[in-house]
């Protein structure tokens, strides 16, 4: 993974991998998955709010923008 993920303040876009994009998607996946269920795995509201890196926290909002993130490195818009 190291050196697969490539980002610069002169690029307007980043270059990942493949299988990072994959790892990634699953990932982000998931994290979807945690912020939706109920229970005692759900991510928590401090979890949520420390995720959200003092936006107001929102949690369909970061559930939604991780899946359609996740459909993007799949090549599958949301």
């Amino acid at each position: 993974m190291p050196g697969s993920l490539t980002i610069g303040h002169h690029e307007t876009a980043a270059s990942l991998d493949h299988s990072d994009a994959v790892r990634l998607a699953a990932v982000l996946d998931e994290l979807a998955y945690l912020l939706g269920i109920p229970g005692p795995n759900r991510i928590n509201d401090a979890q949520l709010a420390a995720l959200c890196e003092g936006r107001a926290p929102d949690r369909a909002e970061l559930a939604r923008w991780s899946r359609g993130l996740a459909a993007e490195l799949r090549g599958r818009r949301p």
